[in-house]
Formats: C-alpha cells, structure tokens, sequence
C-alpha cells in the first residue's frame, strides 16, 4: 500500500523539479551564485485560480525589490514542495510550520520571517468543524464508534493532522482509522466543503481557513460551525534556501521586514496587498520559532513508537522532547 504512494509522489516531484528547472536560478542557487530568477513555492489549498491574485502584487513588489523576477509556483502537496526546494528548483517559499520544519531538516532552508494577522497575532488554531446543525458534539466526536465519515488533513499539515492528533486525539488514546467510520484525507478546503455538503460528518480545519473561507464563500462558511479549537500554533513563515547567494537572500528578508510598514500611498498599497492575504506584517524570525512544532513532532513520534514497541525510537523521542521541552523552559 505505501509503495504506490511513494511511487506517485516521486513522480509529481520529478514533474515539478522539470517544470521549474526552465525557470532558471536551480542550479545557481546551489552553487551559491546569484540566480537570473527566483521561483517561490506557496501552499495553498486552494490553487492559483483563487491564491494567485492575492500573491502577485506581492511577488511583483518582491521582483522590483530584489531586481530580478520572482515566479510564484501553487502547489497542495506538502511532500512536492519540500521536495522541489531541495533539488534548489525552488529557492524562497511560504510555508506553514509543519512542512518549514521538513524544508530546514531536508532542503537545506532557514527561516528568514514568520506571519502576523490583522490582529496582531503571530499563531493561529486548528479546529475540528461539523455541519452547522447536525447536532454533532465534541463528546459524540470522541465517543468513537465508528459512527462518524472523518476528514483529516495531509499527513504533513500542521494543523490538519499535526495538532490535533498532539491535543486531541493522543492524549485520549483515539486512533482516527480505528474510532471513525472513515478517514479521508484532503486539504482544508476541500474537507470544509464536504462537511458543509454531508460527505463528511466531521473534519480538521483552521482559523485561518475559516477566514478565507467566509470570506470567499459565505454560503459554504454558513453551513459549517466549530466544535473544538486547539492552543496556539506557529504562524506560517517565509523560508529561503540556507546557500542562495548572500546579498540576495538580505534583499529578500529586507523586502519581507519592511513591507507595508512606514507612512504614504505606496505603503498603505502594500498594507492593502497585505489585508488581501490576511496579514499585517511579516515579523523577523529565525528556525528557533519552530520548536513547538518540532516537540509536537516528537510526541507524535513517541506515541507511534511505543503502539509500534520499537524501545528505541521511544528512547529517541523522548530524549527528543526533553531536549525541546528544556530549551521551552529557559524561554523568557
């Protein structure tokens, strides 16, 4: 069963890697060159059709501050995308936690800037969503049975599969594939709309996917309500590879740090860009800020390993959440 995944994942990241390796700056990001063009991966659940014009005006003011184009690549795919920046066929992305913890670990990335909301909140929620008036609880949800057609995020997402699984279901001991009727896994959007039609009875979400949602479109976000909010996650990040060539890489942090900040008409425009994807600014940030997601990975870890009895990845997990959990504590 695992093969013919890997098999089509292989294959998506070997079209992605020849359809951007055109784009030029792969092989010179990974000789630490300058690159003649930047291409910038964005996750998005939705796709370009919809993300696409919220993130040009973006990328257009990124291409004038940088001084050469900036090609955005869509993808749903955690696993391509990860991918596509270690073969150096992506050099700058945005990402969510989860898969910018999985860029530094194995595309050679570092965090350069995380995400601010029109809040002022730099961490977001997963969320567990239901038909609004099916009548379905949070108590029905983990009484298990096998009464229930679940949705759950991809097996990468952070807070479609990572974060309730670390504070909802581990610490009860539910198994999704043992406690519903069905497990489906998709993307937030895609979960949100089948909850909404009655594909699925329940499904993980976020607060920013509820957001967008509302936003553009209020019939489905009306259908839906929330029965379970999870503690604060990691905002998403913008991360570049650790070898693109030094001058530019501090182009591209000074562009993300700067903009929409300062007075006038061009930054109330960039503040406009900005309000258009959720945001407010783009904070300073370095890999550190991922920590609880990494502690998160390692309880999910350690749960597997103990249901697998393999002694020593347990061992490994929990010197690994020791390690994490020390660096929490000497935190100011």
């Amino acid at each position: 069963m695992t093969f013919p995944l890997f098999t089509r994942r292989l294959a998506l990241a070997a079209a992605l890697a020849l359809g951007v390796a055109s784009c030029g700056g792969g092989d010179d990001a990974r000789d630490g060159a300058a690159p003649t063009e930047l291409t910038f991966s964005i996750l998005s659940a939705e796709g370009q059709a919809s993300s696409g014009p919220l993130w040009q005006p973006l990328l257009d003011d990124m291409s004038k501050a940088v001084g050469i184009p900036v090609q955005p690549y869509f993808g749903s795919n955690y696993t391509v995308l990860v991918e596509a920046m270690r073969g150096g066929h992506t050099q700058v992305a945005w990402f969510s936690a989860k898969p910018a913890v999985e860029a530094i670990d194995r595309a050679d990335a570092e965090v350069i800037a995380r995400i601010v909301d029109p809040e002022g909140r730099d961490s977001y929620r997963s969320t567990l969503i239901v038909k609004a008036g099916s009548g379905i609880t949070l108590a029905n949800v983990l009484a298990c049975g096998k009464q229930y057609d679940f949705g759950i995020g991809d097996a990468q997402s952070t807070s479609g599969t990572l974060a309730p699984m670390t504070f909802l279901f581990n610490p009860r001991n539910i198994v999704p594939a043992a406690c519903f009727k069905t497990v489906r896994s998709a993307n937030h959007q895609a979960n949100a709309f089948s909850v909404a039609t009655g594909v699925l009875d329940v499904a993980t979400s976020n607060t920013v996917n509820t957001v967008f949602l509302t936003r553009q479109n209020p019939q489905i976000a009306a259908q839906i309500e929330e029965i379970w909010q999870s503690p604060p996650i990691p905002e998403s990040g913008i991360v570049v590879r650790e070898d693109l060539d030094p001058a530019l890489k501090e182009k591209i942090r000074s562009f993300f740090l700067t903009y929409g900040q300062g007075e006038g008409p061009e930054a109330e425009r960039q503040r406009a860009v900005l309000a258009g994807l959720n945001y407010s600014r783009f904070n300073p940030a370095d890999d550190s800020y991922l920590n609880p997601i990494r502690e998160m990975v390692a309880d999910q870890q350690l749960i597997e390993a103990r249901a697998a009895g393999d002694a020593a990845k347990v061992a490994t997990a929990e010197r690994e959440l020791q390690r994490l959990r020390s660096l929490r504590e000497v935190q100011p």
